[in-house]
């Protein structure tokens, strides 16, 4: 297992996390199930969005005499209330739903504390002005959370969130078909049919600043829905219409700037282990940007996705890596330290490109590479 690093929170967390959707099935018993492929597989990271008290009570039994050996993603605001869950923003229900959910975990503590499910500028502004980020923090400072989180599908609430500073980890839906559209607030326009029914073209802006500046910021994004409900994995239902593998969807989401776990969801062992197969596939396994370029109704011409066809280097230079820089200091525009320190730690620099084309003639989208290298070593100085 590869574990990165959680943004600026100190956490090593495994690069495929354990999504809660099975954690019910079998009257609960597959939660435990789940936990202990979880721990063979090397995974530390999981997500708890449920408010299911039998379900968090499940998970506080599977930790029992583990605890240290994971580090739990769960979510505040997520409450349980005449059989059933609710999104709350009111702050007495709030309070009384996270101190129940400690009971039910069985622990004292919580490593990222996640405001759940912000999809609209004027519930972020709730959040702000209502007393729940005030409670939160307050949870930070007793120690009763160890990092301050958001789950959220809309890029521009993500983004206002993660620039007011207070948000150290963005649960967040990234796969390359909702890469595709604009923001909304209705989240079920992510997989409404029609807006993929005309011709869709690279990556929405607000999207990609979103990525990047979690990575310029230190914000470690957490990445849910990576396979599109399933979606993507079925050429009937994805809006691509075409299918890809969990394992293309996984690298997808982990070639992101900022994406340190993808969250596998499953309803057992076996579809939680073919998740974590991901560590041990080959390249040609993972490789996404053949797929993408025979998507019959979406068009990355142009639009470098990080799949590094163009290598390799005459020069040994890492262009996926360099172009990504490159991006970051586009949305800054500046040079960020923690940018330039990535691209000072590189064994080779786009300075030292030759201007010989080989790449462009291995990348599925024509990007003009060469021009991207210039571009680099202007801005970087080398």
């Amino acid at each position: 297992m590869i574990y990165r690093e959680l943004g600026n929170t100190g956490l090593k967390v495994s690069e495929i996390g354990l999504g809660c959707e099975g954690f019910a099935e079998e009257n609960c018993a597959m939660t435990k199930k789940l936990f202990d492929a979880a721990e063979i597989a090397g995974v530390n990271y999981f997500d708890l969005y449920t408010s299911n008290p039998n379900v968090r009570k499940a998970v506080g039994e599977a930790l029992c005499n583990r605890r240290e050996k994971f580090i739990a993603q769960s979510h505040i605001c997520s409450v349980w209330q005449n059989g059933q869950y609710k999104r709350t923003r009111k702050l007495s229900e709030v309070k009384a739903g996270f101190e129940e959910s400690l009971e039910q975990l069985q622990t004292n503590y919580i490593d990222v504390g996640t405001i759940h499910y912000c999809d609209a500028l004027d519930d972020w502004q709730t959040i702000v002005t209502g007393g729940i980020l005030d409670y939160v923090q307050e949870l930070k400072s007793a120690g009763k959370i160890r990092h301050i989180g958001l789950s959220s599908h809309n890029p521009q609430v993500a983004l206002k969130a993660v620039e007011s500073g207070a948000i150290e980890v963005l649960m967040f839906s990234v796969n390359p078909c909702y890469d595709l559209l604009p923001a909304s607030e209705d989240v079920e326009q992510l997989w409404n049919e029609e807006n993929y029914a005309g011709k869709l073209t690279n990556m929405d802006p607000d999207r990609q600043k979103l990525y990047e500046t979690c990575q310029r910021s230190g914000v470690g994004i957490t990445v849910m829905k990576c396979f599109g409900g399933g979606d993507l994995l079925d050429a009937e239902l994805s809006p691509a219409g075409v299918a890809l593998t969990a394992h293309q969807c996984i690298h997808y989401a982990l070639s992101r700037p900022g994406v340190a776990c993808v969250l596998a969801g499953a309803h057992s062992v076996e579809q939680f282990n073919q998740s974590v197969a991901y560590e041990n596939a080959s390249a040609d396994e993972k490789d996404y940007a053949t797929t993408f370029a025979s998507f019959p109704k979406i068009s990355w011409q142009g639009h470098c996705v990080y799949c590094s066809h163009c290598a390799p280097c005459v020069k040994k230079i890492d262009i996926a890596s360099v172009t990504k820089f490159l991006h970051l200091t586009d949305a800054q525009k500046s040079v960020p330290e923690t940018v330039r320190e990535h691209y000072a730690a590189l064994k080779n620099h786009a300075g030292e490109c030759i201007q010989c084309g080989v790449c462009e003639t291995r990348c599925p989208f024509g990007v003009n590479i060469r021009e991207n290298m210039k571009r680099a070593a202007e801005v970087f100085g080398y």
